[in-house]
């Protein structure tokens, strides 16, 4: 008999400690938990009807393999399939719970019960650690889960901004060399266009490479810049009203100038035949407000379909607690952006706008 007792106390005893030490048998625990409870409970029910005696010692030994038992239980709720484990921790703590029975007698059944159920009470201790370190181990997949996806999504405006507006710079400064002007010049501007973008292609990857956070890109002097390069690709020059005494937080700039450049490349793609784009940017009432408006929609429409920089692009202004509004103009478009000012002396409480309320409440620097 003390070799039953023995294989009764290894195999739990075993398949715990590689299931500790070895994760590639976590895939196998179930099985393994299920084998070790079936011959615990063998051995149980061996001494119960008399097949078998308790030997001295056999207690401590009992004990240790109940232990073992309740670990599995914990291990196999943490790292099993949900299935499985509905399978293999009941049987476990079934076998944990019962080996008292080899070398206790109870006066009636409703005594024996108790007792099983009383150290029965550390397989559910050890079911509920491994379902708690189960429920850590979801939280922490799915926050990864969701930082990878905050990471495309960054990738994704940051092509689709930066990158897709230099592209159509190129595809603009090309077509206006081939039906006149200096294809020279052309080839020239083609040529630094093309440098910016593999420049911010480049800065994507580095930072991707090196496990960076991605940071914010451009400001209001690249504003006045872009409304120039914009202009000298033609055919729609860009009148920009800018206040040079306009100071802004380094974030709310980065965020001021995704949105020209996205409004610019709009003009670009779906209004080609604009004559003329207006740009606006100033201060007041704790907020940045950016206009742009061109003559280049008619009622129909540019007959292309709309993509999605616009939708991504108000996100992101929303989450900075600001607001952006788009809306057709008689013979044409017109975009509106207000960009709250953190540091900004606080604006009237009165004001209709909710971004404006929403500035007047945030505490003044």
């Amino acid at each position: 008999m003390w070799i039953a007792v023995s294989i009764s106390l290894l195999v739990p005893v075993a398949v715990t400690a590689a299931a500790l030490w070895r994760s590639s048998l976590r895939s196998h625990l179930p099985a393994l938990t299920c084998v070790a409870a079936v011959g615990s409970l063998a051995v149980t029910l061996a001494h119960v009807i008399g097949m078998a005696q308790s030997a001295p010692g056999a207690a401590a030994l009992g004990m240790i393999e109940s232990l073992a038992l309740m670990t599995l239980v914990g291990l196999v709720i943490r790292y099993a399939p949900a299935r499985r484990a509905a399978v293999a921790a009941p049987a476990a703590s079934l076998a944990a719970a019962t080996w008292l029975l080899r070398s206790f007698t109870p006066a009636s059944p409703l005594e024996g019960l108790g007792a099983c159920v009383f150290w029965g009470s550390g397989a559910l201790l050890a079911a509920a650690v491994g379902g708690y370190l189960r429920f850590l181990d979801v939280r922490q997949a799915r926050a990864v889960a969701g930082t990878g996806t905050a990471l495309r999504l960054q990738l994704a405006r940051d092509l689709h901004d930066f990158v897709a507006h230099d592209i159509s710079e190129m595809v603009a400064h090309a077509q206006a060399g081939r039906i006149a002007g200096d294809p020279l010049q052309a080839l020239e501007r083609v040529e630094a266009a093309g440098q910016r973008a593999m420049s911010m292609l480049d800065r994507t990857l580095d930072m991707l490479h090196r496990d960076r956070p991605l940071t914010s890109t451009g400001d209001l002097s690249g504003i006045r810049k872009a409304a120039e390069r914009f202009s000298a690709a033609g055919p729609a020059p860009v009148r920009l009203r800018m206040d040079p005494q306009v100071a802004v937080p380094a974030e709310t700039a980065a965020l001021a100038y995704r949105i020209v450049i996205e409004g610019l490349t709009n003009v670009r793609r779906h209004a080609p035949q604009a004559g003329r784009v207006d740009l606006g940017i100033s201060t007041g009432t704790g907020l940045l407000k950016i206009t742009m408006t061109n003559d280049g929609v008619t009622r129909a429409g540019s007959g292309r379909r709309g993509g999605s920089g616009l939708p991504g692009l108000t996100a992101l202004v929303e989450e900075q607690g600001g607001e952006l509004v788009t809306q057709a103009v008689p013979d044409g478009w017109s975009l509106t952006a207000y960009l709250p000012l953190a540091q900004s002396p606080e604006c009237p409480p009165a004001s209709s706008s909710p971004t404006i309320r929403k500035a007047s409440e945030a505490p003044s620097a």
